[in-house]
């Protein structure tokens, strides 16, 4: 029996790729890395970067698969989480780089089928990573060594689930102070769960549908700042919009334009980043309007293709990114074969 998750993503596929059947090219061989070769650039003005594609030197134990969640933590590190690819002699899904790409350290195989969101929060003096796995239905905090700090599982008491295997979260928030955790249950039944700080229920808000307040594969949640009043914001993903909510669940409003499968954010200043699946990296300033496409390639037909037949400067099918401290940008893609690209600003 197929599960609401292969269902989904089944019927993405067949959406996405039909619409990207007329913008497949023939292959190139990459170009913008080699030595002495130009990188593309992308953007304009101030939301200028230079295309730095399959960033980071990973050891050969480790070979990618759909690259799913970055992040950076306070010591400029870049995070990687992935699932793996079959035949990789390491099962290790969390793989981390110092801040000129040179291989740190891995670990996580408990996540190597289920690997997608990925959040770092700053706890007092310590860090901590946030890592939901769809597959196996948990969200797992850990310290930055991989320690098991809380596991959350299926919300029973909400009362929206018949059974455990309904539950697949995609991605969580976190509201700096209080600690309030949001977790998105993207893949299975568009709810979006609230806890404390310890992982006790608090509640839940959304729910499938079209309306205000109701959500289709809500996949990425995020803390937004940058508004008057604080907001837990929605990447309402088979909606096509952004949806804001108040911290207590209520509906606020939408952003609808300029989105295509918006996946995920993060913030630097008044600038919202959103990695979108549909081939592309949207930048938009405090009041949601846009700043800048980036890598606009409309290619999501490529996702398993070898990388050799991915074009530069252009994206597949972004799902994850941040920005780090200097505003460069890191983008990982849901390819088979995975994909780390860094913008740096120009």
């Amino acid at each position: 029996m197929r599960s609401k998750t292969s269902e989904s993503r089944r019927r993405f596929l067949k959406t996405a790729a039909a619409g990207a059947a007329a913008a497949f090219v023939a292959p190139r061989v990459f170009g913008d890395d080699k030595a002495g070769a130009k990188r593309p650039i992308v953007g304009s003005g101030e939301h200028t970067y230079e295309v730095i594609h399959d960033w980071g030197t990973a050891p050969d134990s480790i070979r990618y698969g759909n690259t799913h969640g970055v992040c950076e933590d306070a010591a400029g590190r870049i995070y990687v989480h992935h699932t793996v690819r079959a035949g990789s002699p390491s099962d290790d899904t969390l793989v981390v780089f110092d801040a000129d790409g040179k291989f740190v350290k891995s670990w996580g195989p408990e996540f190597k089928t289920g690997a997608h969101g990925l959040l770092i929060s700053k706890e007092g003096s310590s860090e901590f990573l946030y890592l939901a796995d769809q597959r196996r239905g948990v969200v797992v905090k850990t310290d930055l060594d991989g320690k098991v700090v809380m596991t959350l599982g299926c919300p029973m008491e909400s009362g929206h689930y018949a059974n455990a295997g309904e539950y697949h979260p995609t991605n969580v928030a976190i509201v700096p102070g209080t600690g309030d955790l949001y977790v998105a249950d993207g893949y299975g039944k568009n709810w979006i769960h609230r806890y404390d700080a310890k992982g006790t229920y608090k509640g839940s808000f959304g729910g499938p549908g079209k309306e205000p307040g109701q959500v289709a594969c809500p996949h990425g949640i995020f803390y937004d700042a940058r508004g008057a009043e604080p907001a837990i914001l929605v990447a309402d993903r088979s909606n096509r919009r952004l949806q804001y909510f108040t911290l207590d669940g209520k509906h606020v409003r939408f952003t609808t334009d300029e989105m295509r499968s918006p996946c995920h954010f993060d913030t630097r200043g008044g600038v919202l980043l959103i990695p979108d699946l549909e081939a592309r990296v949207t930048l938009l300033d405090k009041n949601d309007k846009l700043l800048a496409h980036l890598g606009d390639g409309e290619n999501f037909a490529l996702r398993d293709k070898p990388r050799e037949a991915f074009l530069p400067g252009k994206f597949i099918a972004p799902h994850g990114a941040c920005f780090d401290r200097a505003g460069n940008i890191f983008v990982v893609e849901w390819v088979e074969v995975g994909r780390v690209t860094k913008l740096r600003k120009v």
